[in-house]
């Protein structure tokens, strides 16, 4: 499969195809979207594809971190909480992913340690190597065999993304692991990748090679020899920077990509392409038309229609891969209305000043969308968002906390329940409309909300949502949340006009909500935005840019 020097005879135990995808320079890169590409390339070789992310930080899993330092934390469907990456993994490829194919540093420990408390290593000094790096590679094989695209069997290749930056000390344990993992499967079923920065200064316009030799010797250093340069860049590299590198990092200048700006994102791995990139791995890219059906993709993105703006309110509007897949589930939905999608970003907590700009933005959205969230920072702003939404007939969609604030606000203003709240922020109102699940744990945070897939059950014979979802008796959605409707509140409020369409299979727990005579104002306690894809968007989100432009749903 993979191109290079001479390599050691090929172990004939093992027919798994690895490509490692690493990083230098700096962070932000592109690593995840590059990781992502080469798995499309496979399979569009007719390779079968799992991927694997690896974060070397210290927390067992994303699930605790703060969006401002992490981004979105992204739910799979068996509850597994990971890095956003897994989502483009998920997207780009067309894959259900597990917690296992998210390793952390926390996680190698833990086993490793718990191990150790069971006395399986007879008495040995517990160390980093090998028993560190052991379980890495463990890992690996072990979630590699795993099939994640709804099909029987182990996939044929592994697409592995190291986090962070070659040289950064957390990095270290994974990389020896890598090293070793070389010899363990054959070096001819593994092909590394570095994703490396290609900076131009001074006036004159200069493509700088020096960064990306740095690293590349760094990594060399460390025992690892990249097979493909993957390097980032404004413009194209020039052909004597493209020279120069492969000179200078021990690669063949077909083995240097140009990643450069491109119009969307989809246009990647058609860049890739075009370069040779299958070439290097060794893998025919015609042989499924996947390419060609990409290629049409990414040139309808690039040519939609007039602009449709959608208002955002949310907390963490400073980070937009806060909402990373609820970003990319309106932009799916609005690839099949064919319209530019013009997200209008409103901090939630400005709404709560009357004469505040923002409300101006919102009047003019043509739908409105209220994200998941926790914490009680600009929830008054949320509400009055779902109350201009309802008592406007603009179209809305509330995301789990978005389902939450508009029942308090119904409760408020149609029940006439003065000072009806969320527990989650009032621990005293008088009405409590959304109240803490009973089965929640109190006391530890990670891993201890309602996660992962849960079926919702459909209440009536139709309605909207349930014909957005192709009039199915009931889906299975991700979750990700501790509090729930009142269930003591739900038949006045059903008795008001505010149906809740689906519940969970007890018929208790309350799932999806509308709105009677209004255009569209749909509330999921679920997260739909984890499920959607380029070419199948999430019904939901499809709803509201349905409405949005005006479509009949």
């Amino acid at each position: 499969m993979l191109k290079g020097e001479a390599r050691p005879p090929k172990s004939p135990l093992k027919c798994m195809k690895y490509v490692v995808v690493s990083g230098g320079v700096l962070s932000g890169l592109g690593k995840g979207v590059t990781a992502s590409s080469i798995g499309v390339l496979l399979k569009s070789a007719g390779l079968r594809v799992t991927a694997i992310k690896i974060d070397p930080y210290l927390n067992s899993d994303a699930g605790t971190m703060s969006p401002f330092e992490h981004g979105e934390v992204f739910v799979l469907d068996d509850g597994g909480e990971a890095d956003l990456d897994l989502g483009n993994y998920e997207r780009f490829c067309d894959l259900d992913l597990y917690r296992d194919n998210n390793i952390t540093t926390g996680k190698i420990y833990s086993r490793v340690i718990e191990a150790e408390r069971r006395g399986d290593y007879l008495g040995k000094t517990v160390q980093v190597v090998p028993h560190i790096t052991d379980e890495v590679q463990d890992w690996i094989e072990r979630v590699a065999a795993v099939p994640v695209d709804g099909q029987d069997g182990a996939p044929d290749a592994c697409v592995i993304e190291l986090g962070g930056t070659v040289g950064d000390i957390e990095s270290a344990p994974f990389i020896e692991a890598l090293r070793q993992f070389q010899f363990r499967v054959g070096r001819d079923n593994i092909c590394f990748v570095h994703v490396s920065l290609v900076p131009v200064m001074g006036p004159v316009g200069e493509q700088k090679t020096k960064p990306t030799q740095h690293t590349v010797k760094e990594l060399r250093g460390l025992g690892i020899i990249p097979d493909i340069l993957v390097c980032r860049a404004e413009a194209p590299l020039a052909q004597d920077t493209r020279e120069k590198l492969a000179a200078f990092c021990h690669v063949s200048p077909n083995s240097v990509m140009s990643a450069h700006d491109v119009s969307n994102i989809y246009r990647v791995p058609l860049l890739l392409n075009e370069q040779g990139i299958c070439d290097a791995l060794e893998i025919d890219c015609s042989k499924t038309g996947l390419m060609k059906k990409w290629e049409e993709m990414a040139d309808r993105v690039d040519n939609l229609g007039a602009d449709v703006h959608i208002a955002m309110v949310g907390k963490y509007t400073g980070l937009t891969d806060s909402y990373l897949s609820v970003i990319k589930g309106l932009q799916h939905a609005s690839y099949v209305v064919n319209r530019t999608l013009v997200i209008d970003w409103i901090e939630a907590s400005n709404l709560e000043e009357p004469s505040h700009p923002d409300w101006e933005t919102l009047r003019n959205a043509d739908g409105i969308l209220v994200p998941g969230g926790f914490g009680d920072r600009g929830i008054e702003g949320k509400i009055l968002a779902a109350n201009y939404a309802r008592t406007n007939k603009t179209p809305y969609l509330g995301i789990c906390l978005g389902l939450q604030v508009a029942t308090i606000e119904f409760c408020r203003n149609v029940l006439g329940l003065e000072g009806a709240n969320s527990t989650e922020f009032d621990e005293n109102t008088p009405h409590p409309a959304v109240v803490f699940m009973p089965e929640i744990s109190k006391t530890h945070l990670g891993g201890t909300m309602r996660l992962g897939s849960r079926p919702t059950i459909f209440q009536v014979d139709d309605c909207m949502i349930r014909r957005l979802y192709g009039g199915k008796d009931s889906v299975d959605e991700r979750h990700r949340h501790r509090y729930e409707v009142n269930p003591d509140l739900i038949s006045s409020i059903e008795s008001a006009g505010l149906v809740f369409v689906g519940k969970d299979d007890t018929g208790q727990r309350c799932e999806i909500f509308e709105l009677k005579d209004h255009p569209y104002y749909v509330g999921v306690q679920y997260h739909p935005e984890f499920k959607s894809r380029p070419e199948r968007p999430s019904p939901p989100f499809l709803g509201l840019l349905k409405a949005a432009t005006g479509n009949e749903i």
